[in-house]
């Protein structure tokens, strides 16, 4: 296989030798299948999952994680592969332009931008709410969790690609990493001839920093916001504040950041720390207004909710029990067709 697929990364002042990757993971009917793709797949399923199980505590149903699900994932990938590529081809310090057809045939080799899926997958989740009328805020709660456990686990897809990490550090860094693809990066190479001779130019792993953050977000929001929540919506505004403070200030580490033409203002982290304080802000107002108010009342407490959930119950026991008719009724016309029949034996003695 090409050379261009193989990924060797290496961390020096950790231990010696390479991790050597390959991008591939394996071909399937002469279409290959990354390990970039995978990985996000199996970030959107665990995050389904956890969703499924704790939306019952918020009043949704596994229906409604999956309509949001389907629908939020689908558009998500589709705003996060156009947001890249609007802010790529209005730089114009990016000579490479992508048409249509580049747009789509050519994601293999990266290029999503995570703002765009959050925004366009949060809108079709919404939408889709809104038609299956299904409540929005318990929703994005659990949303926003979901949004976490993809993003700490779909960073390690970066990984495999020896993309997303930072610019070069003082070279003692216990977790600074180099490789094939990074030592080739213009910046790096200029870092790399200042070193004396047998040193590196390590980079930061801000693949790494962004994992992390997301996993211990998702357990400071799982465990602490949770256990005080007073209000639907809530932890969807702390997943916001969280993830973009982060990602504020992990952007300013990356160098291959997305730029608001060629303004040199980072895209991710003027969203990133704009929504941050924005989202902070309503989180102090909403708290306010819920301490204050005699008559609000969360979705999973209301009557509705109760009702709602009793008819998903009732339809969902109506359907098995459907089912084992439908099965029973098959076994049985099947016993009845290949039972011996008392004309065999006339026909026999004839």
């Amino acid at each position: 296989m090409n050379d261009n697929f193989f990924r060797r990364t290496e961390f020096p002042n950790l231990f010696s030798g390479e991790i050597t990757l390959n991008r591939v993971a394996f071909d399937l009917f002469g279409f290959k299948v990354y390990w970039y793709a995978i990985i996000i797949a199996v970030g959107l399923i665990l995050a389904v999952v956890y969703c499924t199980v704790r939306g019952k505590k918020f009043g949704l149903t596994s229906d409604d994680i999956f309509d949001v699900a389907l629908f939020g994932g689908i558009f998500g990938f589709l705003g996060a592969r156009i947001f890249y590529v609007v802010f790529w081809n209005i730089n114009p310090d990016n000579l490479y332009k992508y048409d249509f057809v580049t747009t789509f045939t050519t994601i293999h080799d990266g290029g999503l931008a995570i703002y765009g899926g959050i925004i366009c997958g949060s809108i079709a989740g919404v939408l889709t709410c809104k038609v299956r009328g299904t409540p929005v805020f318990p929703l994005c709660d659990m949303g926003g969790c979901g949004f976490l456990i993809g993003q700490a686990i779909g960073r390690w897809g970066n990984f495999v690609n020896q993309e997303a990490y930072g610019a070069p550090t003082a070279g003692d860094l216990p977790w600074g990493m180099t490789g094939n693809v990074i030592k080739i990066d213009p910046i790096v190479v200029a870092a790399q001839e200042q070193l004396p001779a047998g040193e590196y130019a390590l980079v930061h792993p801000c693949f790494l920093y962004e994992s992390l953050w997301c996993a211990l977000g998702l357990l400071f929001i799982h465990f602490v916001i949770s256990r005080f929540q007073t209000y639907d919506g809530e932890q969807f505004l702390w997943y916001i504040i969280w993830y973009g403070s982060g990602r504020g200030f992990i952007e300013g580490l990356r160098t291959d950041s997305l730029y608001i033409g060629g303004t040199g203002i980072r895209v991710s982290q003027l969203i990133g720390f704009a929504t941050a304080i924005f989202c902070f802000i309503l989180w102090i107002y909403f708290k306010i207004r819920v301490k204050k108010s005699e008559t609000y009342v969360r979705w999973r407490d209301t009557e509705a909710c109760t009702q709602r959930m009793e008819k998903f119950r009732r339809d969902a026991k109506n359907e098995k029990e459907t089912g084992k008719a439908l099965k029973a009724f098959r076994r049985a016309e099947k016993e009845e067709v290949t039972a011996p029949s008392i004309f065999d034996d006339v026909k026999e003695d004839k």
